[in-house]
């Protein structure tokens, strides 16, 4: 998924944007009032409201708010199932009522689809603000309890109880498709769980080691260029007179200093971002999101680090950097931490981070951690360490590193890890794509499928088909229908 202010999206490349497939997901909506009062039309850009409860797990608490959905019945047959696309860390896009592979399995199974925007994201506003206070409110376990009870209330109104429910998702969503299937088996009938992470974990350089082979796989040389530029310039950074002439190859808003660790570790992972987030979506279909630099590749980034017509390889990392500037009209780049965390704590609705950043690097502080650390030599660069991230928790929300240890650990025994216990969930995910290694890769059992697709990226099968998809993903997307159609027989 992609946001729209460049600064976040190589700020928190490691913590948000590197996340999401769809972050374009717009819809929330309402729970516990008459359905009967709703109008429903055949538009599926048309946002609807469900009335939610604000704590599901204190009946004490009456508070309620207004949840954001989206409906498309254009493909329903009556007796048909019901396809629910789950939101994620960011506004849910209309434009996934319209465009998806989903909708293509809705036009052939005869679905009816809805969206539903996750809480505390894009329109859908439990609370005031989201001071840290509020954001106790926001988990994966209340966003689950907000879907079982919209499928519960929807089914009823719109006679759709006795319908066999199929759950999609991609990254986060993805998890939060595969935990729906497993806590709550009797509302959801199976799960697509496309790029779904499904262990947490604190500290997750696994998912550099996977950049530097996905850069290999289009030129060995390539991350090894990154990396005699990345450390080429951590060791500039170890000197004040190099500052100046840093300032001019980034393009920075502001003369670089280096004052402390962190100071240099959230420069150094801004720049990295930018090898990052093209990996993870490595031509990815997601024009019609409006995403833009879709064009920029792993290709054209080992092309540019290639270039010796450019210079040293510091050089042409500073060439990338501009070349993603450009193509997101960035006149220049925002290196100071201070300022970051200055955004950061902006509680308001109306903040710089208020369209996902603050949300979801509080779930990853309370629940997930995933943090894309340098810890480990088999990546391509260096200066953001596991402490690095860990201290962000502290400085943004009062979490402690015991009590994010403690919370990962909960997340893992409270939904499994690797070891889900289920059935009806299938699990794609791209050799490309980083987040790869804390999914499902190989068949668990016959009903808990793998489908792993060789040369693609994030959730790559849900897009648009194309001519000029690989085979294998093509193939992936049939499978993938195989084990729907199956299941719904069931």
């Amino acid at each position: 998924m992609a946001f729209q202010a460049y600064r976040f999206l190589v700020s928190f490349v490691s913590l948000f944007v590197v996340f999401s497939c769809f972050v374009a997901v717009e819809g929330l909506q309402k729970g516990f009032f008459k359905f009967h009062k709703l109008h429903y039309t055949r538009l599926a850009t048309d946002e609807q409201w469900f009335v939610q409860k604000l704590d599901h797990f204190n009946g004490a608490d009456s508070r309620v708010w207004n949840q954001r959905y989206f409906v498309n019945d254009a493909f329903y047959k009556p007796g048909g199932p019901v396809f629910l696309m789950i939101g994620g860390e960011g506004p849910a896009n209309p434009a996934w009522m319209q465009h998806g592979t989903w909708l293509t399995y809705a036009e052939k199974l005869g679905a009816i689809c809805f969206m539903l925007e996750h809480r505390f994201y894009g329109k859908s506003h439990p609370t005031a603000d989201l001071s840290t206070e509020n954001l106790r409110f926001l988990s994966s376990r209340q966003a689950l309890a907000d879907l079982a009870h919209f499928r519960t209330a929807i089914a009823e109104s719109r006679g759709l109880f006795n319908r066999k429910w199929v759950a999609f998702g991609g990254s986060y969503p993805g998890s939060l498709a595969a935990w729906f299937r497993l806590k709550y088996p009797h509302l959801v009938h199976t799960s697509v769980a496309s790029s779904a992470p499904l262990h947490a974990t604190v500290n997750f350089p696994e998912y550099l080691e996977v950049v530097w082979r996905s850069l290999a796989s289009e030129n060995a040389d390539c991350p090894l260029l990154v990396k005699t530029a990345s450390d080429s310039l951590t060791e500039r950074l170890e000197d004040p007179k190099n500052y100046e002439n840093i300032t001019k190859d980034f393009s920075l808003c502001s003369k670089l200093q280096i004052e402390t660790e962190t100071d240099s570790a959230y420069f150094l992972e801004m720049l990295a971002g930018n090898f990052m987030d093209v990996v993870q979506y490595n031509e990815d279909n997601r024009g019609f999101e409006g995403v833009q630099g879709t064009n920029i590749t792993i290709k054209v980034l080992c092309e540019v680090m290639a270039d010796t017509s450019l210079g040293e390889p510091y050089a042409r990392y500073a060439a990338v950097a501009r070349l993603m500037m450009d193509t997101f009209s960035i006149k220049c780049l925002d290196a100071s931490f201070n300022n970051n965390l200055r955004d950061m704590t902006n509680t308001s609705w109306d903040g710089p981070a208020a369209s996902g950043g603050r949300q979801w690097v509080y779930q990853t502080c309370s629940e997930f951690g995933f943090y894309q650390s340098t810890d480990s030599p088999n990546q391509p660069f260096a200066g953001f360490p596991l402490e690095y991230h860990v201290k962000q928790c502290k400085d943004f929300y009062n979490i402690s590193a015991e009590q994010l240890a403690e919370a990962v650990t909960e997340t893992n025994e409270y939904y499994g890890s690797y070891d889900i216990r289920t059935t009806r969930i299938v699990f794609p995910n791209g050799s490309i794509d980083p987040w790869h290694a804390l999914g499902i890769t190989q068949d668990i059992r016959d009903e808990l499928p793998a489908v792993f697709i060789k040369g693609t990226a994030h959730c790559a099968n849900m897009y648009p088909a194309r001519s000029e998809d690989l085979l294998q993903l093509t193939l992936a997307r049939d499978q993938i229908f195989l084990h729907l159609q199956q299941w719904l027989k069931q």
